[in-house]
């Protein structure tokens, strides 16, 4: 389905720059506003989210305004993490979900992302409706049908505990010391205390934010900067969250730092050792070692694009529970409606606990395969897979690996990047092949 606007997380860019322009916002709150109006029947109520950035202010208003303006309520909550709109939403009864944020992206970039009455990411198919509803002209509801605005103040300390929820009763965290790094992000004011609350002692980092500084340095894509302060502080484990708390990595004490794929696997034991393990999905880029682990210990295992509203698409057609990516977006369906980095992180923490091992002992026979991931920014419109430099370096390294790994490339959803990604059985092979392959991308 061929999309102007949508990628693989809502609608994403560089502030001021289209789509992300005060005016294309508005546009998009009253498009989404009549296709919600339509679909639910009745006037709409929507609930708006967003991280820490300073553009967030803006986009909030340009949404609000939207919405408003054809028959729509809105209720506010300010910063607040991607799956906490998610549970709000659907614990609310509210007709939607909007989240303003562009996740790991940097603070010049933001982005709107949707979430369902039920807490999920709107199909590909609404989002090519509110698409298609843009291209209509737009017009002001007389004033007695103008929709209105209200703040949820309390939402945050619903969040926490729903959060806290999510850990089994018998269990707490006293005696542990947690490192929790929230990227500067939308969880800075409630994952601190979710941990301090179950008995950790938290040591918080990146929960100072100015508007300007979230993932700057620091949370889930700079993983070397957690295990440096988990060491510093002499901490048992350190989470760290990205911009708007969907994904994490977690580090032990030691200073190792355990991706995505690792903590699914985690969990999918312990939920086995407990009631068993229908399947997991993951997407094109897991390690092929979690695929090959779970092959032996019985459970399917499926691949999806790229993306964690895929995983969960292809979770709900197999009517499974779990799934996940390297990245560290890990769903647990079982627990939330979508990816939740302080939810699945508690889900670790409580495999831990009812199996008294640590994060090595439980990964000890997940050995992944070296990945070396190189991002290429191309030009819009790029077509990798016309490209005849790259598809003969492509041919020459599948060659070269003869089936002791394998290459992915693929084009970002979310940035003008060309993915590249190479497996291998050694980790400088790896990273030369996808140097190589990087290189052939700019080739005439």
């Amino acid at each position: 389905m061929s999309r102007r606007y949508f990628g693989t997380d809502g609608v994403r860019g560089t502030v001021g720059q289209m789509p992300i322009t005060p005016g294309f916002v508005m546009r998009l709150g009253q498009a989404a506003g009549h296709v919600l109006a339509r679909a639910s029947g009745q006037r709409p109520t929507v609930l708006i989210g967003k991280d820490t950035r300073i553009s967030g202010y803006m986009l909030e208003a340009a949404l609000e305004a939207g919405f408003s303006s054809v028959g729509v309520d809105v209720v506010l909550c300010g910063p607040l993490p991607t799956p906490a709109v998610a549970y709000l939403t659907r614990a609310l009864r509210l007709t939607a979900g909007v989240v303003i944020s562009a996740s790991h992206n940097p603070y010049p970039d933001n982005g709107i992302k949707f979430f369902s009455a039920l807490g999920k990411k709107l199909p590909d198919e609404v989002e090519a409706a509110i698409e298609s509803e843009m291209d209509r002209a737009q017009e002001c509801v007389e004033s007695r049908l103008l929709g209105k605005a209200r703040r949820l103040d309390d939402a945050a300390g619903r969040y926490v505990e729903f959060c806290k929820s999510t850990y089994p009763n018998e269990f707490d965290l006293k005696g542990l010391k947690i490192v929790i790094d929230c990227a500067h992000g939308a969880a800075y004011h409630v994952a601190p205390d979710v941990f301090h609350e179950l008995g950790a002692e938290v040591v918080a980092v990146g929960a100072e934010p100015n508007g300007f500084n979230i993932n700057d340095g620091v949370g889930a894509v700079h993983a070397a900067h957690l295990a440096e302060v988990v060491r510093a502080n002499g901490a048992d484990l350190g989470i760290a969250l990205d911009g708007d708390a969907d994904r994490v990595v977690i580090a032990d004490g030691g200073g190792r730092v355990y991706n995505g794929d690792e903590l699914l696997y985690v969990i999918v034991r312990d939920r086995l050792a407990i009631n068993g393990v229908r399947g997991v999905v993951g997407t094109l880029m897991t390690n092929y070692a979690l695929e090959r682990r779970l092959a032996e210990l019985g459970v399917p295992f499926e691949r999806a694009r790229v993306g964690d509203r895929y995983v969960l698409e292809l979770l709900e057609q197999r009517g499974w529970l779990l799934g996940g990516e390297g990245s560290g977006h890990i769903i647990c369906l079982d627990k939330h409606s979508t990816g939740d980095g302080i939810i699945s992180s508690l889900q670790v923490l409580a495999a831990m606990r009812r199996a008294h091992k640590t994060l090595a002992q439980l990964t000890a026979d997940l050995p992944l395969l070296p990945q070396s991931l190189v991002n290429v920014r191309i030009a819009n419109g790029f077509d990798w897979k016309q490209h005849a430099p790259l598809a003969l370096e492509i041919e020459q390294v599948e060659r070269q690996l003869s089936g002791r790994g394998r290459v992915l490339i693929r084009a970002s959803g979310t940035e003008p990047l060309l993915r590249v990604m190479v497996e291998a059985g050694e980790e400088q092979l790896a990273g030369a092949l996808a140097r190589r392959l990087a290189e052939a991308v700019g080739r005439p």
